[in-house]
């Protein structure tokens, strides 16, 4: 094995710059830099998609009382996969890795009803996977609150899917879930295909 030293190699005009042939392992050796912070870069390192967010664009609507339900949410900002079921109100993302899942929910009590309590969780294949709870016994002057959850789930790809779920209790009638694009969201992001 011969050893070239040299500071710039060039391609011939107009020609791409080709390292090594169909086969060949190039190798980077340990303590060596690549450094492509001013290259324009293809076909290199990890995308994180697919991703998704959704939201809930209506400005409230009710739910029951004191009961586990599916988050409809009604407006997909983005969806790179196709993977969101707008009947469901699940995701299935297309490529098996880890994601990192991100669900925030307001809930109101509707005219002067007090929230007795609240829960909201992530759910993978009906499971729980990150679970916020908030009581207030009796309850207090709160009339509205927001619960977050934050979880990096592993995925399969094909089968396994994530909902957003809300419980609220209130005084009397119905809770209502906030929306208008910020106040109840859920996002998605692929951060590893390992």
């Amino acid at each position: 094995m011969a050893t070239l030293f040299v500071d710039k190699v060039d391609p011939q005009s107009g020609t791409s710059l080709e390292i090594g042939s169909s086969g060949d392992t190039i190798s980077v050796p340990s303590g060596a830099t690549i450094n492509l912070s001013n290259a324009t870069q293809t076909g290199v390192g990890e995308s994180n998609l697919p991703y998704l967010d959704v939201a809930v664009s209506s400005a409230t609507y009710d739910i029951s009382d004191n009961v586990y339900t599916t988050i409809a949410f009604n407006t997909v900002n983005h969806d790179t996969c196709s993977g969101w079921n707008s009947s469901s109100y699940r995701y299935v993302p297309n490529v098996a890795g880890k994601y990192l899942c991100n669900l925030q929910v307001n809930v109101w009590g509707g005219g002067n009803n007090r929230i007795e309590s609240m829960a909201s969780a992530i759910r993978k294949n009906g499971s729980n996977e990150s679970f916020s709870t908030s009581n207030a016994t009796p309850a207090t002057d709160l009339t509205e609150q927001s619960l977050f959850n934050t979880v990096i789930l592993t995925m399969n790809g094909s089968s396994d899917y994530i909902e957003g779920i809300i419980k609220a209790n209130v005084t009397t009638g119905s809770p209502r879930v906030n929306g208008e694009n910020v106040y109840t969201m859920m996002n998605i992001m692929l951060v590893s295909t390992t």
